[in-house]
């Protein structure tokens, strides 16, 4: 567990939640001999406090942060967990965009209602500001807050924007924040522009690169230290990250032995994970993102495509990613109900595989191929939805001027490598790809 306050930045032993995992039964976990234990090879900050008998949260009022992702090996979720076991107050959960048990769609959330399963109070977090976080901490008697969500690594993803209101609102009530930590399913390696202060939003709140490349327990230490002060007016009281156990940061989620739990309904699979970074930026234009389709961010297209985007796409022989020339019919969001053309992306090495670089790759055909292609326009004075995913009006600029994608990738280099300096200071994990 890694453990932080204004003083002092320390590193625990391995003897502090080394505890088998075994001794924590059928409720925490998988049971002794249960057959796959053997062949797990990463253990969850979740896990581990589960195991430790929620240790870290003893005698305290906690406020939980989750939705379906929270879970242990026994494929419980940690409030279910923590109610029945007892030992833990839990004074509120907090659900974020598609709520705690995740019944709802993008942009939305379940409302503040009580949970029929605990009888506990889940309160709506998703959009609320630092001081509606505040209300609501101050609210539910919260001295310690628990964030334990599977992020998807893009800085559009809005569960780590979720994480910094909340770590907001405890500076401001002198709550303890604890992160029970997770992989970040893209790896370790950071990637793409960097969010200007012009563009900040609830898809990019502050200035992080677009696939940061840490894990939650990792960012939580950058934005204590590198913008609370400014933001907060102070750091956190205690800031403690509960980490995972046998992840390195070159590590694809497959072999972590982990169970894949969708994060939000449009994020089914770790490969979309992966091309999310980059093919999310598809929402900022009028192509269909698959959204609506069995393989969303994967399948890429519009009614005006056709055969030449997959063409052009295989003749640059891209590293780790092979396109797929595909036809789909969205049930949903964009192009609903119409036949649209495109590729579907299939990465071939995920070693390889850079999810801007291919994005980026995509918009340039796109743009060059078809006369129809268009940016999506947004109801605010920022009018671009494509800025706020890129994180300024360069990105818009170079594609509509004809650039090519090295000149568009090429134009983030040095920011990406400032980035990378400044936040090796806060990484736990260690691997290739630090």
């Amino acid at each position: 567990m890694t453990h932080v306050n204004r003083r002092t930045l320390l590193t625990a032993g391995a003897g502090a939640l080394a505890v088998p995992l075994a001794a924590a039964g059928a409720r925490a976990g998988e049971p002794a001999g249960h057959p796959s234990a053997p062949s797990r090879k990463v253990t969850t900050g979740a896990q581990r406090e589960a195991a430790n008998g929620w240790a870290t949260l003893a005698g305290q009022k906690v406020g939980i942060i989750t939705n379906p992702t929270g879970i242990l090996t026994n494929l419980r979720t940690i409030v279910d967990e923590m109610h029945e076991a007892g030992t833990v107050d839990i004074v509120g959960v907090f659900g974020p965009e598609h709520g705690f048990r995740g019944t709802a769609q993008a942009g939305d959330s379940e409302g503040t209602h009580t949970d029929p399963r605990t009888g506990l109070t889940v309160y709506d977090a998703y959009g609320a500001n630092a001081a509606k976080m505040e209300q609501l901490f101050r609210t539910a008697g919260v001295e310690t807050v628990v964030f334990d969500i599977q992020d998807a690594g893009a800085r559009f993803y809005t569960y780590i924007w979720t994480m910094y209101t909340a770590m907001r609102a405890a500076v401001a009530t002198g709550s303890r924040f604890v992160v029970l930590d997770r992989p970040n399913p893209t790896g370790g390696t950071a990637r793409g522009p960097m969010m200007t202060t012009a563009y900040t939003s609830g898809v990019g709140a502050k200035e992080i690169v677009q696939a940061h490349g840490m894990t939650v327990g990792e960012l939580a230490r950058y934005f204590d230290a590198e913008f609370l002060p400014a933001d907060a007016g102070g750091r956190l009281a205690e800031l403690s990250v509960v980490e995972v156990r046998g992840w390195r940061r070159d590590m694809p989620y497959a072999a972590t032995g982990l169970p894949w739990v969708m994060p939000s309904p449009n994020m089914p699979t770790p490969d979309t994970a992966l091309v999310y970074p980059g093919t999310g930026m598809f929402e900022g234009t009028n192509l269909s993102e698959g959204r609506g389709t069995t393989r969303p961010f994967e399948l890429v297209g519009a009614p005006y495509v056709d055969y030449r985007l997959a063409q052009t796409l295989a003749a640059r022989e891209i590293p780790g990613v092979g396109f797929r020339e595909a036809y789909f019919t969205p049930t949903f969001s964009k192009h609903l109900n119409k036949v649209c053309g495109g590729v579907q992306v299939h990465i071939t090495d995920p070693a390889a595989f850079d999810p801007l670089r291919v994005a980026v790759e995509m918009l340039v055909a796109a743009r060059s191929t078809y006369a129809d292609f268009a940016w999506r326009v947004d109801n605010d004075p920022r009018p671009y939805w494509i800025d706020k995913l890129s994180g300024s009006t360069r990105l818009r600029e170079q594609v509509t001027a004809g650039a090519s994608a090295d000149e568009v990738v090429g134009a983030w280099a040095d920011e990406l490598a400032a980035f990378n300096r400044r936040r090796a200071q806060y990484l736990i994990y260690r691997g290739p790809a630090a």
